[in-house]
């Protein structure tokens, strides 16, 4: 089953490989899904480690900034709504777009005015007010994710996926670029709630390109089922196909990324105690940080194919996690006031650049481990794990920064890495999915 889809796969991909910039002047799909993709990228991170510098700016204390990085909690629990986005229609927008497109632009008004809201909010002051509305951008973040995953599956056939889903991690990439270093170049200038009210507006055309999308043929509505079994069926499905490697398969998915969810939520608050501007920080994470999370993607693309699966995600996980040793390199450095710009830089580059390979060598992961019957809900449910174990613990990261300081901590994270790589020599060794 693995194999047999790992290698028709790959061969889709390399056969569109030389059309890769032609079909987004030709098909519409794929023009549709580069603008849904950048309107995926901004949610997460203006809830998340951009927000981290406005609420370091307003002196809220760290366990608290530690704690609301909670507030992405919906990112990990989607799985739980993803089946009934599949099996019912949004009011209203679902007779005039579609299921599929309702549900889209439905989440994508929802991030817009939860993002409006965070704008007019003050930190400062009335912290409660800033955390609804993150707490409301969330949830309508996490679902957008779900309901663009699900048209960008059902929309093409299987051997379009591979083109579909490169301009998708393309949009992502511009769409990060926006509400990362975007906001903070905004921030800088015009203030946060501008910066957000910004955002908020940007995220037009992600609603032009739905609007735009063809809507997936019907399939008509499933068979009816309740709460529970709607729920149950595509995780019975998955842990029905993995067998025996059930456990250390998901184990090694909830902790792959652990170490990196745990340190993103502490990387700006060490950023800003350093000296360093919103301006230098967005340069360096964001700016500079685009092009190398690409050149990270090219590699891992590359690679992959070449040493197989289980190889790839051994060399993402060590790397990842080894990568915080630069980050506490520069917490133990200093940041002279924001003057040693080139330690930060070399610093957070090789961070970022760990990052994103790993983080590409996971999504093919999960991708594979989906099927194609279940492919929204059980890639909804392996994002959730992955992200829910890691965000858990980054609630903590600002207290054991008040205990350690910000050089241990960053040892400490890369530490995780250890029984996560064990994994992966496991299930090598048992030749599980996606040995090849």
């Amino acid at each position: 089953m693995a194999d047999a889809t790992g290698a028709g796969t790959g061969a889709a991909a390399r056969a569109e490989r030389p059309g890769l910039l032609a079909p987004l002047f030709t098909d519409i799909r794929v023009a549709a899904v580069l603008g849904l993709g950048f309107a995926q990228g901004m949610p997460f991170l203006l809830v998340y480690s951009t927000q981290s510098a406005w609420l370091s700016e307003a002196k809220v204390p760290l366990a608290t900034i530690g704690l609301m990085s909670e507030l992405t909690i919906a990112y990990k629990f989607k799985f739980l709504w993803a089946p009934f986005l599949d099996r019912y229609d949004p009011p209203l927008l679902g007779r005039l777009l579609g299921r599929r497109r309702g549900w889209i632009v439905a989440a994508q008004i929802a991030v817009a005015a939860a993002l409006a809201g965070v704008a007019f909010g003050d930190p400062a002051h009335w912290l409660a007010w800033t955390v609804a509305f993150s707490l409301a951008l969330g949830v309508a973040g996490a679902t957008q994710d779900v309901v663009v995953d699900g048209w960008r599956i059902a929309v093409a056939p299987a051997e379009r996926q591979a083109l579909m889903s490169s301009w998708a991690e393309i949009g992502y990439r511009c769409g990060n670029l926006a509400a990362g270093a975007g906001a903070l170049y905004l921030a800088d200038a015009y203030g946060w709630r501008a910066a957000y009210l910004c955002m908020a507006v940007l995220m037009a055309p992600g609603t032009i390109a739905a609007l735009l999308a063809p809507e997936p043929s019907a399939v008509g509505l499933p068979a009816r089922a309740g709460l529970v079994e709607t729920i149950w069926a595509p995780i019975r499905d998955l842990v029905g196909r993995l067998g025996p490697l059930a456990l250390p398969v998901l184990l090694l998915v909830a902790g792959f990324r652990m170490p990196g969810y745990v340190s993103s939520a502490m990387a700006i608050p060490l950023f800003k105690q350093l000296g360093f501007s919103n301006t230098d920080i967005a340069t360096v994470t964001k700016l500079f940080g685009f092009w190398i999370a690409l050149g990270a993607t090219f590699l891992a693309s590359a690679i992959i194919p070449r040493i197989g699966m289980m190889a790839s995600l051994l060399v993402g996980t060590v790397a990842g996690s080894a990568s915080h040793l630069s980050l506490a390199y520069l917490a133990w450095h200093g940041g002279h006031g924001g003057a040693a710009f080139w330690t930060f830089a070399l610093s957070v580059g090789i961070e970022g650049f760990a990052y994103a390979f790993a983080s590409i060598v996971l999504i093919t992961y999960m991708s594979r481990l989906a099927d194609s019957q279940h492919a929204a809900s059980q890639y909804a449910l392996l994002t959730s794990l992955c992200a829910l174990p890691g965000s858990l613990l980054a609630g903590f990261s600002g207290f054991v920064i008040e205990a350690t300081g910000f050089p241990l901590f960053f040892v400490g994270t890369s530490l995780i890495g250890l029984p996560v790589a064990a994994l992966c020599l496991y299930v090598a060794h048992r030749h599980g999915p996606m040995d090849g």
